[in-house]
């Protein structure tokens, strides 16, 4: 099974982006930083990175075009529409817990949405 690079990117930045304490009560920023670790880490072991390559750039403006044609905004959404030129540069469906992010991308590109598990406060997700 493969993951895109660029997703492997946003996965890495994860574990950086928790907020402290004093910024958030909903979550404990310790548990949190390292259930994102975790996360990344079975996501490098388990998945083969498929790298943003020269097609892949070329399939980007396709994205971009579609994603306007669709009277959305691409400027807040870059690493999502990169994430969708690589599949679409593969020939591969995009399979996706935020299918939302996405929408006006149909008529070119194969968007699977995925539920993500359930996992209970203080567990692993093993």
């Amino acid at each position: 099974m493969a993951i895109s690079a660029i997703t492997l990117a946003e996965l890495s930045a994860g574990p950086h982006q928790v907020r402290t304490a004093r910024e958030q009560n909903v979550y404990d920023e310790h548990r949190e930083r390292a259930r994102r670790l975790e996360i990344l880490q079975r996501a490098e072991n388990e998945f083969d990175p498929v790298p943003f390559d020269t097609e892949a750039a070329r399939m980007y403006g396709r994205v971009v075009a579609a994603v306007v044609g669709s009277g959305r905004s691409p400027r807040r959404r870059v690493a999502d529409l990169l994430i969708a030129a690589t599949a679409l540069a593969e020939g591969l469906p995009l399979f996706t817990a935020n299918p939302d992010d996405f929408l006006g991308l149909e008529t070119i590109l194969r968007v699977v949405p995925v539920t993500r598990p359930l996992v209970p406060p203080g567990q692993s997700i093993t």
